[in-house]
């Protein structure tokens, strides 16, 4: 894989409906956007089933148009030296107002109230009578000053906890890895919660808003209901996977759980008592897909540009300031002395170091490394050639 001049045209192809907005990104002096390609630079797509894939040669780039790369083979792509990129926060706001919506919907018999009503059709005249009649079935209950629990504090879950405190509720927090980035802008009001088993004690409902692992993995189950007050309402817009089904089921008959709001649907889950299914709506807005699309376009763009990389769920996150000069790109095994046999490879040509980063992610890393020297163009594929004859390195560009 390698590009040896910043002018040479890129490919794109995406794998589905791309928002045109995120198109429009790519220069077309610089890109084309081609869904025919075999052998692109860059894919970008939202759902669609990568893992029965082959990748030829020279992909560098896979941009998910959204925050989970379930659909993406991720460790095959780092193996191969491919970046992939998600969208974290592009589409926050879009499932914050759904986890609100459906909150307060739920909790005041909204959706049970409204298909009950529709059943009332050719009633006629008798349909008012009929309505006052019944509407005691769906009594609710307000949302102020009830206690909310939001597990996971990232770009959603702190908006989520931010409006809830707006809406009178009290709030409890629980993320162990919280970023700073994201205590600074979370409300000062919400109550930090030191034991996920804390926070299930004291909630009248809660949301959940972490990435299914195998950590995560059943994380809703008759152990941590047997935690939470009777009648708690769940709401689950991360992934059905944190939720053990057969428990979960149990639970809404004896009533431990009063209500179970899932965006993840499936036969199980719509044949049981008390469970609000939504079709997978949480992100589902023309400005949570144009910004997601915008998003991953200008970090594909960025990366095949300059090698920066950011929001990238295989490989660290580095960039330098991008001045023009040529650039050495390297992803390689995390082990000693790769930055050396590379600078070395640089001196060995008369190249000068005019600006490096070097960032590790677990097994592996990658190095940016400007020089300050002008390269005539002959030598740039030598260059290449030679880091890449270095021991642990996975691919390089000169750019």
């Amino acid at each position: 894989m390698s590009t040896t001049t910043l002018e040479k045209v890129k490919t794109i192809r995406t794998l589905n409906n791309i928002a045109e907005v995120g198109i429009n990104v790519f220069n077309k002096d610089n890109f084309t956007v081609d869904n025919t390609s075999e052998n692109p630079d860059a894919i970008v797509l939202r759902s669609f089933n990568m893992h029965t894939m082959e990748f030829a040669n020279n992909l560098k780039a896979i941009a998910r148009a959204g925050a989970g790369v379930n659909n993406i083979p991720v460790d095959k792509c780092t193996v191969q030296g491919i970046v992939v990129f998600n969208t974290p926060g592009a589409n926050a706001n879009a499932v914050k107002e759904m986890v609100l919506t459906t909150l307060m919907a739920s909790s005041r018999n909204l959706f049970a109230g409204v298909a009950w009503t529709k059943t009332l059709e050719g009633e006629g005249e008798q349909i008012p009578k009929l309505v006052e009649a019944g509407k005691k079935q769906f009594v609710g209950k307000e949302i102020k000053g009830k206690t909310l629990g939001v597990i996971g504090l990232g770009a959603i879950g702190a908006l989520v906890a931010n409006d809830a405190i707006d809406l009178d509720m009290d709030v409890i927090g629980f993320d162990p890895f919280i970023s700073v980035d994201t205590a600074w802008n979370l409300s000062r009001n919400v109550q930090r919660a030191l034991t996920i088993e804390q926070l299930f004690t004291n909630s009248d409902y809660i949301t959940v808003h972490v990435p299914f692992t195998e950590d995560t993995r059943g994380m809703f189950n008759q152990e941590t209901f047997s935690f939470m007050k009777p009648g708690v309402h769940i709401l689950n817009f991360s992934r059905g996977e944190l939720v053990n089904e057969t428990d979960m089921e149990a639970a809404l008959e004896s009533g431990k759980v009063g209500k179970y709001i899932t965006d993840f649907p499936n036969e199980k889950v719509l044949k049981m008592k008390n469970v609000v299914p939504i079709p997978h709506l949480g992100a589902s807005t023309q400005e949570s897909e144009e910004n997601c699309a915008v998003m991953a376009a200008r970090q594909v763009k960025e990366f095949l540009e300059t090698g920066n990389i950011k929001n990238s769920v295989n490989f660290p996150n580095a960039s330098l300031p991008y001045t023009g000069k040529r650039r050495v790109a390297a992803f390689h095994q995390n082990v000693p002395n790769m930055v050396g046999q590379i600078t070395m490879a640089l001196s060995s040509f008369n190249l000068n170091i005019a600006d490096m980063v070097n960032r590790s992610r677990g097994g592996y890393a990658y190095t940016l490394i400007d020089i300050d020297n002008e390269v005539n163009g002959d030598i740039v594929p030598q260059l290449e050639e030679q880091i890449k004859q270095i021991a642990g390195i996975v691919t390089t560009r000169i750019i």
